[in-house]
């Protein structure tokens, strides 16, 4: 496994990180159990990067995979909040440490900016988040993003060490400009002495049929450190970590993951809310004869729009 120091925090990062969300009540809802088994493969495969939020609900599968490793030091958490109020961002950022039986985290972000109107309605959030740095509960700050403006203006903030923008081949996902103008704008940052690791090398699935070649182009971008892939069984652990590393795996074992179509799926009782259009920064949502009804095409898996719905009529599988 490759490792890199993330821009300017010092954290020595495997080029690769386990991106959470998969594995938990949103998406593929493995037990913790099981979930957790498939997080301590990555680590035995030399991951030592972990990603996750308090919408995906996967604490207790980190908690319970921290239990049962040796080195809990050499490891990197990052999570994220959408709270915009200091009390709120606290509350959240110590539910955090109290779920993952720890006394610091290594990254925390605000989760999803947009532009310059969110990133000063999340002032409070982040006076706190640079008060809890000041004071040891967290090592490094940053935003999330799936927005080329919020990658530029952060690239600027002193305060701002971590950016996680979205990014790959195709610039699937990004919502206010092109694949180029985000690589500009993450190589600002990158310049800037931020560390970047960025998200969705696969387009949210778009991408899986040549997933290789997705993946390589985004480890190839000099201007990112690391980049987050869900991982939902060891048998795509064991291949992701192969290709990130440079290695060839078993070509029956990779055609059979290229073949397998993540869906998104909207159960009969959806009751037509609306929650998950106002949620959806894709635009991949509508309400057609009171239904929830999701264009594949646009849709990223994100799993943002199964959060928010009041009925939970919403999964990933």
């Amino acid at each position: 496994m490759d490792y890199v120091i993330l821009g300017n925090t010092g954290f020595k990062v495997s080029r690769i990180c386990f991106g959470a969300l998969t594995i938990g009540p949103t998406q593929c809802n493995l037990t913790i159990e099981e979930g957790s088994k498939v997080i301590i493969k990555a680590l035995e495969m030399g991951i030592n990067f972990i990603d996750t939020a308090k919408t995906y609900g996967t604490y207790p599968y980190i908690a319970r995979a921290l239990s049962c490793v040796g080195n809990r030091e050499s490891i990197v958490l990052a999570s994220k909040s959408h709270a915009y109020t200091e009390d709120q961002m606290k509350k959240d950022l110590f539910e955090c440490l109290k779920s993952l039986n720890i006394s610091e985290i290594d990254i925390f972000l605000l989760h999803e900016q947009q532009n310059e109107l969110t990133l000063k309605g999340h002032k409070p959030a982040l006076e706190f988040l640079l008060k809890a740095k000041e004071k040891g509960y967290v090592k490094a700050v940053g935003i999330s993003s799936h927005y080329v403006e919020a990658v530029n203006i952060a690239a600027e903030m002193p305060e701002i060490d971590v950016i996680h923008p979205l990014i790959n081949i195709k610039g699937i996902g990004i919502c206010d400009g092109t694949r180029d103008e985000m690589l500009q704008a993450v190589r600002k940052a990158y310049y800037n002495g931020k560390g970047i690791y960025s998200m969705k090398p696969f387009g949210g699935g778009h991408l899986i049929s040549n997933a290789r070649k997705a993946l390589e182009w985004v480890l190839n971008q000099e201007c990112i450190h690391s980049v987050a892939v869900g991982m939902q069984s060891e048998a795509e652990v064991v291949v992701n970590a192969a290709w990130v590393s440079g290695r060839d795996v078993d070509e029956g074992v990779a055609a059979e993951l290229s073949k397998k179509k993540r869906r998104i799926t909207v159960a009969d009782w959806c009751t037509g809310c609306g929650k998950c259009v106002e949620r959806c920064s894709a635009g991949a949502v509508k309400i057609v004869n009171n239904k929830a009804q999701i264009t594949a095409e646009k849709c990223i898996l994100c799993s943002y729009c199964a959060v928010v719905c009041p009925e939970f009529c919403i999964k990933i599988y």
